[in-house]
């Protein structure tokens, strides 16, 4: 009876080792097929994804040359943006109860904290945008003091008694240990985390104590200047996210300044899972994330698919947030979008920061 089960055991591990060698064999031959001459329009979307990854950019290397990888970095480059925000275009109503319109022309629906959640369809992605009323009620949440370990979305929302939330900024992701931010952190007022110049092309993300979205090149500063800027800024919660496109990374931040949208070659980027903040001329925040990567079927966003959601909704500034894995949202005790990766596909990935929404 041992035998018999042994075998049986055997030819079924055998049967699942057999689909497996096939399954990656099949997939090796179609990467090898898309970063062929034959096939530009599949090599540009690969590339240009696997490079926005934190775990899968080796695959653009091993399976496509320089030439190539630099050919697609080159068509999916953006134009810089170096406007400031002008303030004056953001009006903040301070009644509350004002009421507001959706993009069909009907009054907008808030639950009784002052959020409205829409589910946004793409062509190659799905997701879910939170319009904040109030934009006061938007907050960093964080695991600080910073450990070795991180803290899934729910946790930090739970923790800083908020009903919503968002993955924040950039963070060491290896290892899914989360626990140490990059660039900067601030947290009502206090800077909690301050190494600007560790990385190049940092912008802040956050909004100041005239609770207004702040989109702002960090690059070059020192931690003196960066909390001279601060001060003088009046910023009251911040993260940091990074501005960068080469065969080693391929970041962006800014998506519309003063609505003005930010300029694009092809679509700007790969496709991917996203998370992205936006301010509406009535001082809403807009909250938004979608899947991608395989995730019911959908490759991801682009920098032009956010820059197009934002427009729709209203946004008059906006701007890219840490995605891919970790792309995740929280509303009312439940995930509205989880991690992508299958592991971690009804929870998040461990973090060091979050934008949180505090009930009204």
């Amino acid at each position: 009876m041992g035998k018999k089960i042994a075998r049986i055991i055997g030819r079924v591990l055998l049967v699942v080792l057999v689909t497996i060698v096939m399954l990656v064999g099949t997939l090796f031959i179609m990467i090898k097929r898309i970063c062929s001459d034959s096939a530009p329009a599949a090599r540009n979307l690969f590339i240009s994804t696997v490079l926005e990854s934190g775990q899968m950019k080796f695959l653009a290397s091993w399976f496509c040359t320089d030439a190539q990888i630099n050919e697609v970095i080159n068509a999916n480059k953006m134009e810089s943006m170096d406007s400031d925000i002008d303030t004056s275009l953001i009006n903040i109503s301070t009644d509350t109860d004002t009421q507001t319109v959706d993009n069909n022309g009907e009054a907008e629906q808030f639950d009784g904290n002052g959020i409205r959640m829409v589910e946004i369809s793409g062509r190659s992605f799905f997701g879910k945008m939170l319009i904040i009323k109030d934009p006061s009620q938007v907050k960093v949440g964080t695991t600080y003091p910073w450990g070795d370990y991180g803290k899934e979305l729910h946790e930090i929302v739970s923790g800083a008694g908020a009903v919503a939330g968002v993955n924040g900024g950039l963070y060491v992701s290896s290892g899914n240990r989360g626990g140490s931010p990059l660039g900067i952190v601030v947290q009502d007022g206090k800077i909690t985390y301050n190494s600007p110049s560790s990385l190049s092309g940092l912008y802040l993300i956050g909004l100041n104590k005239d609770n207004l979205l702040v989109v702002k090149d960090i690059d070059g500063m020192s931690a003196a200047d960066f909390e001279s800027y601060v001060n003088e800024a009046g910023i009251r919660d911040a993260v940091a996210f990074q501005e960068e496109s080469s065969d080693s990374n391929n970041h962006f931040v800014p998506l519309i300044i003063n609505n003005e949208a930010r300029v694009l070659k092809g679509q700007g980027s790969g496709a991917n899972p996203r998370t992205a903040i936006g301010q509406r001329a009535d001082g809403a925040i807009l909250l938004l994330v979608t899947d991608g990567r395989g995730a019911s079927g959908h490759l991801g966003a682009t920098a032009s698919d956010l820059i197009s959601v934002m427009q729709e909704y209203g946004a008059v500034n906006a701007a890219n947030l840490d995605g891919g894995s970790s792309s995740t949202m929280v509303y009312n005790g439940g995930y509205e979008m989880t991690s992508v990766t299958f592991y971690y596909q009804n929870s998040s990935w461990k973090l060091p920061t979050a934008f949180v929404v505090m009930p009204k």
